[in-house]
This record gives C-alpha cells, structure tokens and sequence, in this order.
C-alpha cells in the first residue's frame, strides 16, 4: 500500500517543502561553517587572552598596588576579578547555544580542563570564567556583551521567519496549481455522469487557460449534440412509430390469420428495437435522483418478469432509502432480467445487500454465461455475442443500456461467472 498522497495540493506541496527543507539545511549548515565556528574561536581566544593577561597583571604588580590594579580593571574595563569560595552560588551557561559550547571546550583545551564557567555567581550576571593562580582559584567576570554576539540569534531567527514565508508560499504556488485541476476533473466527472457542468474560468497560467478553454468548448459541443440527438429521436419516433402502428393496424384487419399474426409478431420486434434505441439514446438522463426504496421497486419490475422466467428468485435485504432515478433503475433491472430469461435459461435469482460504501443488485442465472475476454466487450453498444445473433428482438444495446445507467449513477457494473454455471450481473450503486 503505497504511503504517496493522492492528491495533486499535498504531493506538490510535501515536494517542495521537502526542497526548501533541504535547502535550509544546507544554510545551516554553511551559517555553521562559516559563521559559528570562527565566532566561538574568536569568543575563546578573547577569553583566553584576557585570563591570561588578567593573570600576568595580578603577578607582576606589587602587592600594595594590586587593590588599585583590580579597581581599574573593574571602572576601566568592566572586569570584576574575585576569590573563589566553596560557598558560591553558580547557575552554568545554557547548554542550547552551540557558540558557547564550542567557545568552552576550546577554553578548557586551553586553560585546563579545571577551567570552570558560570552565567550568574552569588546573584551577580556575566561571564564568570575561573583560573588558578598559585593554590588559589579566582573568578574573573567579563561582561557578557563584549563576548556574546547577537548576530547568530539574529540570523536564526530571520531564518525561521523566512521559513514560515516559504512554506506559506510554497501552500499557495500548489493550491494554484490544483484548484483549476481540482474543478477540471469535477466538470469532467460531471459530464461523465451526463451532466452539462458550469463553464470553467478561463485564467491563471496559459497552459491551464488553455485546457480550461478546451474542455468548455469540448462542453458546449456535447450539450449541442445532445440537444440534436433530442431532435433526431423525436423525429425517429414520429416518423417509425406512426407507420408502424398503421402497419399493425392494416393487420389486424387482415383475413389470414397467420399472415396476421406474422406481421404483428414482426411490428412489434421492430417496435421492440426502435424503443431500445430510443432508450439508449435518451436513458432519462434529465431524470432527477429521489429517495427510493430500491427493494419495492425490485419487486415491481420483478412481477412483469415473473411469468416469462421458469422460476424468479428475491432476496432482498431490507435497506434505508436510496437516491437513485428511479426510472432508469428500473429499465436497467428490465434490460438485465431479459437478458436472463432470454440467454440464462430463464432461472433467475435477484439479491439485493448492502455494502461498506453503497447497495448491490445483482442478478444471477443458470446460462451458458459469458466467455472471460467478452464480458467487457459486450457492454458496449451493439455487440452481441455469437449465440445471440440469431435472437431477431435483440438489438445489442441490453447491456450497454446497464452500463450507462451504472455510470449516470456514479456506480458500477460487473459481470462475473455464477458459481455452478451461469453468469452473474452485478449493479453497483453508491449510497448518495
């Protein structure tokens, strides 16, 4: 199972986060480099210095004069050079700030491991740096402003801030680059359900201007084709139907009984034929969804089949109320029902249940089935299987009619072999 987002926002986004991630390591890295180091090597060479200056100075001065000594250091230089006592109260430097870490260790490589540092001794604030002279162990108190530079905390924090920027803006350059792909596909899902979605906005960077220009264009010749394919099955209808029925009608006025049902049995396949084109054609896409409960209408389809099929099987699991168009629900069941009786040797069994994520219907019989590299092939218009094509009513749409309502429903349709022989159709429709 793979790890990787699915959407476009957090995959580009995740990617350049990981770059300016990157990126700013290796800025740290080189701050570290180039600024840290020769700053902690600077501190501990001024410390170094001054200790040992600090100490030179207490030796060679004169008793009498080393109080005078000390004073100025102190007026003079901000230095405050003091005995050490076991009593003193020490609080350490704060071990977070790697200058003072490196400026340490260099110190003590120097001065002796016994070097010891304190940030605050008996309540009083500064860097307290001790050395040995003789037996003795003196504190020396540098101003902690001469040592420490604010130029890396500076540094570090314009670089959080530049950070955050970046991240804000690497956010926004991907939400720019899926938003117009994010309605792209929500238009294309819309059409693929049949739809006419709303016009795409036409702006942004010009390749997405471009594809957005497209897929409009692209919307507008479908809905133009649609509205001339309503034109063209009305007139089919007008033009077939009414000279049919005066076909069926000079018929049934016919003396010869079976030239008279010869020619009804034929009127009504043809007309059985047009009517299956007209609903592949028109497949009440403008239907609207409505709570439905998909088991009564089962049963309802169900009882016009019952007396065609040897037996007629319900299983119906009882379930909530769908949104399903109901019409065109019940012309696919018909179509699947037809086919059984017609193909499967007419033992039907139809099992209605529910699942995680929607409803299954399904329809199952004993036939022949359907060979493993045709089952997909034959959901598409007008292709019949090779045992079919003597069946005269049949027109090659049955399944392909199953198909298109599946998807105007935003589910599925399956077929599968029946366990035992046979063939199963399954109808998948989500629970919307």
């Amino acid at each position: 199972m793979s790890l990787m987002p699915k959407t476009l926002l957090v995959r580009a986004f995740l990617l350049i986060v990981v770059l300016i991630a990157l990126s700013f390591a290796a800025a740290l890295a080189i701050f570290r480099h180039a600024v840290q180091e020769p700053h902690a090597k600077q501190m501990a060479q001024l410390v170094v210095s001054t200790v040992n200056l600090t100490r030179a100075a207490v030796l060679s001065s004169a008793p009498e004069w080393r109080s005078a000594l000390l004073a100025e250091l102190r007026d003079a230089e901000g230095m405050r050079i003091q005995l050490a006592d076991p009593t003193d109260v020490l609080e350490p430097l704060p071990d977070e700030s790697p200058e003072l870490h490196e400026m340490m260790e260099e110190v003590r490589e120097r001065l002796g491991d016994d070097t010891r540092f304190a940030a605050w001794r008996n309540g009083e604030e500064a860097l307290w740096v001790s050395f040995h002279i003789g037996g003795d162990e003196f504190w020396l108190a540098l101003p902690r402003e001469r040592i420490e530079h604010p130029l890396s905390e500076v540094l570090l924090a314009w670089g959080g801030v530049v950070l955050l920027l970046a991240l804000l803006g690497a956010y926004f350059i991907a939400r720019q680059v899926a938003r117009p792909l994010k309605r792209l596909a929500q238009a294309a899902q819309q059409v693929g359900e049949g739809k006419t979605p709303a016009t795409l906005p036409e702006r942004g960077a010009q390749e997405v201007a471009t594809v957005s220009r497209a897929f409009n264009r692209m919307s507008a010749d479908l809905a133009a084709n649609e509205r001339e394919r309503a034109l063209v099955l009305a007139g089919i209808s007008h033009d077939l139907r009414t000279p049919l029925a005066r076909v069926r009608l000079a018929a049934e006025l016919t003396a010869d009984a079976s030239l008279r049902e010869g020619l009804v049995a034929d009127v009504e396949q043809m007309d059985s034929v047009i009517q299956q084109f007209l609903d592949y054609a028109r497949l009440d896409e403008s239907e609207a969804a409505a709570p439905t409960d998909v088991a009564v209408l089962i049963e309802e389809v169900a009882q016009c089949f019952a007396a065609q099929a040897k037996s007629l099987a319900l299983d119906l699991q009882p379930l909530p109320q769908l949104a399903v168009r109901p019409l065109l629900l019940k012309r696919a069941l018909s179509n699947l029902l037809d086919n059984a009786i017609k193909y499967g040797g007419g033992e039907i069994s139809v099992t209605l249940r529910s699942m995680h994520d929607g409803v299954e219907l399904s329809v199952a019989d004993c036939g022949a089935g359907i060979p493993e590299e045709q089952r997909e092939s034959v959901k598409r218009p007008f292709v019949r299987l090779q045992a079919a094509r003597s069946d005269a009513g049949g027109s090659g749409l049955g399944l392909a009619i199953v198909e298109r309502a599946a998807r105007l429903h935003g589910g599925a349709f399956h077929l599968e072999p029946r366990e035992g022989g046979g063939l199963v159709a399954r109808l998948v429709l989500p629970n919307r």
